[in-house]
């Protein structure tokens, strides 16, 4: 197992002098602190170290996409929203060789778990950190035989705010929800949805229990993440999983249509489903 507080901690203390206990957080210093921090030249403020990072996050993408030519998707949400056995479904229906990169606060669980399926795996402990960086990713990929894979899952730190800011290198990010964490969970989180891909709405089969309305959360998701697809799943019981594989596997296909025209990391996609009689343009840069 990679643990943060050895692997990176020289990464900490130059973090810390820079944003303090906001790190902890979503990284956002406000303009004004932010042209004070640079004026004062004791350090990059917030939008450097963020492009730091997607810089980081790119030469990641060139060297696991376009240089071994891996499906690279990241998964994104909050802790018992059901990223794991998603995952886990979708490894037992590929015949890919996949590894995956799990990222929690502590533990080997659901590494445990991927590997128990096979899967080539890296186990991350955060410890105070929410969210993975793509330090943390490169130290992970250093750990694995990424000539023995084809697809790299990235599973991120169950949380809904931090991962938004930090960019990993895949191709997609899927943004997972639950019906048991409330109908109003995808409108308190925009930054994340604006951030991802694709959307999957997880626990489809309790809704009704949780009094969860499930066509208010696509509605949510409509308003503010124009043309995201929203997959509906019960990965408990393997409903859902064949159409989230699908739409992933055109999101990464998408990609490399995108790249091979231009080298556009932007990509727009359709929103279509039997309850979206219409068409959205969704455009971003790779997760």
């Amino acid at each position: 197992m990679i643990h943060r507080t050895s692997m990176t901690a020289r990464i900490d203390a130059w973090l810390d002098r820079l944003v303090g206990p906001l790190r902890a957080h979503r990284i956002g210093i406000d303009q004004e602190h932010d042209h004070e921090h640079d004026a004062g030249g004791h350090g990059e403020g917030t939008a450097d170290i963020l492009e730091r990072f997607a810089r980081q996050a790119d030469a990641l993408h060139e060297e696991l996409v376009h240089d071994r030519g891996l499906r690279v998707v990241g998964f994104v949400g909050a802790t018992g929203a059901g990223k794991t056995r998603l995952i886990e479904r979708l490894i037992e229906r590929t015949d890919d060789r996949v590894g995956v990169i799990v990222g929690d606060v502590a533990g080997e669980d659901d590494a445990e778990r991927f590997r128990a399926l096979g899967a080539e795996v890296a186990s991350v402990a955060t410890g105070k950190e929410c969210h993975l960086d793509p330090g943390l990713v490169e130290d992970a990929l250093a750990e694995m035989d990424l000539d023995a894979i084809d697809r790299l899952y990235v599973e991120n730190v169950g949380n809904m705010v931090c991962p938004a800011d930090f960019p990993l290198g895949a191709q997609a990010r899927v943004v997972v929800v639950s019906a048991t964490e409330g109908d109003d969970v995808i409108r308190k989180h925009p930054l994340l949805f604006q951030a991802g891909d694709l959307a999957v709405i997880n626990k489809r089969d309790v809704a009704d229990a949780v009094n969860a309305d499930l066509d208010r959360m696509d509605a949510d998701l409509a308003e503010i993440a124009p043309g995201m697809d929203a997959i509906r799943t019960d990965a408990e019981h393997e409903r859902g999983i064949e159409e989230l594989a699908r739409a992933i596997d055109e999101r990464v296909e998408a990609h490399g249509h995108d790249h091979d025209h231009g080298h556009d990391h932007g990509h727009d996609h359709g929103h279509q489903d039997a309850d979206h009689d219409h068409t959205h343009a969704h455009d971003h840069s790779h997760e």
